[in-house]
């Protein structure tokens, strides 16, 4: 397993990245999780619009900083290690947000930390990823005539100069692989759900994890479940970003609490959808 050579500090760092100054104890952090071949950075610019927040990336094994350390291509060691790095405590509030690959490693986190009888997120918070319910044993990328090349030029995201560059596509890929086998290989439905409100965001252009996949997610929690919908594919552009970066800052800048902000006026681009379920 990667790191366990290493101090505590060390794999912290490795793990956890902070692209600000830490803020006052006692203030929620928000552990964000990337999306399969993605890295930490895509958050960099997250901490000047979450100000009151503290926000930390999530950086996986395999890639970045880290890309010659062996990849985790399986769910339950992956979120193992992420545990013992985490050493989570009462005294420090945390929520998770994750996109795509990364909207089920926080969740399946909130599983083995409740199960584990340690302090959980104070709330979850997921993209483009469907319901974990809804998972059948097939994937989109499985199978394919065009291979996972066809899957990544088919998803967008991935940029231009990438897809043109035979070596960055190489590069690419196999992470990539690695990070889909860590879904396709978790079949993991839990007898008890989890306490803690989930706020879905979905893109309503995503092939993948559209509207009608997104709200599958309320399924997951006992607490309350709001989802906003945003004009988007699977890959937020910049101002379906920035009202999702907004939606989390309202709603941990107020007390933990098993509800969430209003419906949007008409008109900002984006529509929610509300649901509080009893405890």
């Amino acid at each position: 397993m990667s790191g366990t050579a290493r101090t505590s500090t060390e794999r912290e760092r490795l793990w956890l990245k902070r692209f600000a100054a830490p803020l006052p104890a006692g203030a929620t952090k928000l552990l964000c999780f990337h999306y399969a071949g993605g890295s930490a950075g895509i958050f960099r610019h997250w901490p000047a619009l979450l100000p009151s927040v503290e926000v930390i990336g999530v950086q996986l094994p395999g890639r970045a900083d880290r890309f010659l350390e062996e990849r985790h291509a399986r769910m339950d060691p992956l979120v193992e290690e992420l545990i013992d790095v985490l050493a989570p405590s009462p005294e420090q509030p945390f929520a998770c947000y994750g996109s795509s690959m990364g909207a089920r490693v926080a969740w399946a986190l909130a599983h083995a930390l409740r199960d584990r009888e340690l302090p959980g997120p104070r709330a979850l918070f997921v993209s483009a990823s469907g319901g974990p319910a809804l998972d059948d044993g097939n994937w989109l990328w499985e199978d394919r005539d065009d291979g996972l090349e066809g899957y990544v030029r088919e998803m967008g995201g991935t940029p231009p100069s990438v897809l043109a560059e035979a070596s960055l596509l190489a590069a690419l890929l196999p992470v990539l692989e690695a990070d889909l086998t860590v879904l396709s290989t978790h079949d993991f439905h839990p007898e008890v759900l989890l306490d803690i409100p989930i706020h879905a965001f979905a893109g309503e252009h995503d092939p993948e994890s559209g509207p009608d996949r997104m709200q599958a997610w309320r399924d997951e929690t006992t607490a309350a479940f709001s989802m906003e919908v945003l004009p988007c594919g699977h890959f937020f552009d910049s101002a379906s970003e920035a009202k999702v970066i907004d939606s989390i800052g309202r709603t941990l800048d107020g007390p933990p609490a098993h509800t969430w902000p209003s419906v949007p006026p008409e008109g900002t681009g984006s529509r929610s959808i509300n649901e509080g379920v009893a405890t």
